[in-house]
């Protein structure tokens, strides 16, 4: 191993300080090769004319950060690192980690994102107005702590605009507002498990639900989809006393169920004294006909906990999302407030502007306006995968609501070759085989095609795009 003369580069530090950062860099750098030798430290202090001291903590704190490994009566040998993005930079003195890709960043020509919205008609001076006026000298109050269960004025709002449109029977008391799907999720989990322990989700389905639960401790049983909706009947056989569905459009399939079932469901939930809860997600975007009321107001004082948010109809970022607790848990979820003395979680300058949005009229017109431009861009969806894909290539999944539909691909390549077709045609298509909890064999190939948050102009080009990709040569 040779040192260059410029190893000390700061007279300021101590020798082994220097000795041990330049080390380090050459380790990095691969200069130092895995496995290779290093001198013994009274060769390297002869060779650098220092005493052994600085040498030995050069060495004993390369070997503390995993740099190197010392080997009885051998000496000392470079250790392997991880992979170049995952090696700690040159001046650093702790390894750091990569942060793992959650979601898919890359930009696309062709962006089918499954579940973005079209921020192009947000009312953003309307919004900025009412916010601006959430932060007057008069309102200074709102940036205090808040209602832990939500902002009066705004569950007030939301009960009335959830009885008008969406058919759910409640009163504000019930409403109960926090920032994220997971909190809210946590909190039923905390609420019901002294009384339940397992519970049943839809599979294929939005593995959230699962996920959360599992991490609190639960068994997640995974239930079939008939056509129409969750396996009643798998339900009563899983033994399980909750039931986690998308009733209005199943995640991701896209069916509707019908109130025959959702009857069914109902019952099952009396009889097993278990809660049923409902996901309803998009349920204000259906296209062609109204859109389905839910489940929860169906019969009077029904074990359904409700949940929705503003994250898609209006936008992610303001992170208000909401549910509806049924009237038997509302005693067990004000004891959890006293127990854990629970701050709110969503922002109360958020809440009091979407408070003023509602009051004043503006997010009913701002939900019928994105109903219009999403029902356009579903249906050029639809004609253009027909024109580039027709009959045999592929099938349409979950059609008439929401913002996706699945494409199921007829084609003899993977998936995994699929994917990188679509990547490098610059066609944003995530497959759908994350969603299975129990995925079935084979694994039909179907791919998510978002159409909101896609511009109406690109859709036809990005679906003859994907069509070109996948079948071009054929």
């Amino acid at each position: 191993m040779l040192l260059t003369p410029n190893w000390q580069e700061n007279d300021n530090e101590p020798q082994y300080v220097q000795l041990y950062a330049y080390l380090k860099k050459e380790i990095v750098a691969g200069r130092l090769a895995v496995s290779s030798k290093l001198p013994s430290v009274r060769k390297l202090a002869d060779l650098l004319g220092v005493s052994t001291t600085p040498v030995e903590m050069a060495y004993q704190q390369l070997l503390a950060e995993g740099f190197i490994q010392s080997k009885p009566r051998s000496g000392y040998y470079v250790e392997k690192l991880p992979d170049p993005e995952m090696k700690p930079g040159a001046g650093t003195s702790t390894q750091t980690i990569q942060r793992p890709m959650v979601r898919d960043e890359r930009e696309y020509v062709y962006d089918f994102h499954l579940s973005r919205n079209d921020f192009s008609l947000f009312p953003t001076m309307i919004w900025r107005r009412l916010y601006n006026e959430m932060l007057h000298i008069e309102q200074q109050e709102n940036l205090f702590y808040g209602d832990p269960q939500g902002e009066a004025g705004l569950r007030k709002q939301i009960a009335e605009y959830l009885h008008r449109y969406r058919g759910v029977a409640c009163s504000p008391n019930q409403v109960v507002i926090g920032a994220d799907q997971f909190g809210l999720l946590s909190l039923i989990c905390l609420m019901v498990k002294p009384q339940f322990q397992r519970i049943g989700v839809e599979n294929p389905g939005y593995l959230l639900f699962a996920n959360t639960f599992r991490q609190h401790g639960y068994d997640v049983v995974p239930i079939s989809l008939t056509e129409d909706g969750i396996s009643v009947s798998e339900l009563y056989e899983s033994g399980v006393g909750l039931a986690a569905v998308s009733s209005a459009h199943q995640y991701p399939r896209g069916m509707i169920m019908p109130i025959s079932k959702r009857l069914q469901l109902l019952e099952w939930a009396k009889s097993v004294g278990g809660y049923i809860i409902e996901d309803d997600y998009d349920g204000e975007f259906r296209y062609h006909g109204r859109p389905i009321p839910s489940m929860q107001g169906l019969l009077p004082h029904t074990n359904v906990i409700y949940m929705g948010s503003f994250a898609q109809v209006l936008a992610p970022a303001l992170g208000i999302w909401y549910m509806v607790l049924p009237e038997s848990l509302m005693d067990t979820y004000y004891n959890l407030l006293r127990e854990t003395l629970l701050e709110p979680s969503s922002s109360r300058l958020h809440q009091r502007t979407m408070e003023a949005f509602m009051e004043k009229g503006y997010f009913e017109k701002h939900v019928r306006k994105m109903r219009k431009l999403y029902r356009k861009k579903h249906d050029a969806l639809l004609l253009a995968v027909h024109k580039h894909f027709g009959e045999k290539r592929a099938t349409v999944i979950g059609t008439d609501a929401g913002f996706h539909v699945l494409l199921r691909v007829n084609s003899a390549r993977s998936e995994e070759e699929l994917k990188k077709l679509a990547i490098q045609a610059g066609v944003r298509a995530s497959s759908a085989s994350f969603t299975w909890l129990v995925p079935p064999n084979p694994l039909p190939k179907e791919f998510f095609l978002g159409f909101a948050g896609i511009p109406l102009e690109n859709i036809d080009p990005g679906i003859e795009a994907l069509s070109q990709a996948w079948f071009g040569d054929c």
